[in-house]
């Protein structure tokens, strides 16, 4: 009977640490906000965490708006390769990995080195999580 109830236990422990996950905003609330709204939601959030200076805000906001335009077509030519159906999965990686590398030397070239390293930092940090919220470590 002890064994029982201790494992009984064990169980409802285990279930309420399952439960337990960090809140962040719905997915919904994320889409109601304008493309512009959320550049500059994104550039003061960098700005914060590197504290960039006036000239480098002038920088990536104009970064942000490549980035964002670039993604939405990037996802409107993903959402008609996967009504067509045409396995051009390897290119679209190639395509995005381009755009990455690019992204990087932008990065390198706007901001001093330590903020550069924070930001890499930062970006690792996001991509891990990402890869726990998937159910796997990917890289």
């Amino acid at each position: 009977m002890k064994k029982l109830i201790i494992a009984a236990l064990l169980v409802v422990g285990m279930t309420s640490f399952a439960q337990d996950r960090k809140e962040r905003p719905a997915r919904a609330d994320m889409e109601k906000l304008t493309p512009e709204q959320r550049n500059e939601l994104m550039l003061k959030k960098m700005t914060l965490d590197l504290d960039l200076n006036a000239k480098q805000q002038e920088q990536m906001k104009q970064v942000i708006a490549e980035q964002s335009a670039k993604r939405e077509s990037m996802r409107a030519e993903r959402k008609a390769n996967q009504e067509k159906n045409t396995g051009e999965n390897f290119d679209m990686r190639t395509k995005m990995m381009d755009e990455q590398i690019a992204m990087k030397n932008k990065m390198k070239s706007i901001l001093t080195p330590e903020q550069f390293e924070k930001w890499n930092a930062e970006k690792e940090k996001q991509q891990q999580e990402r890869g726990d919220r998937r159910g796997g470590d990917r890289k």
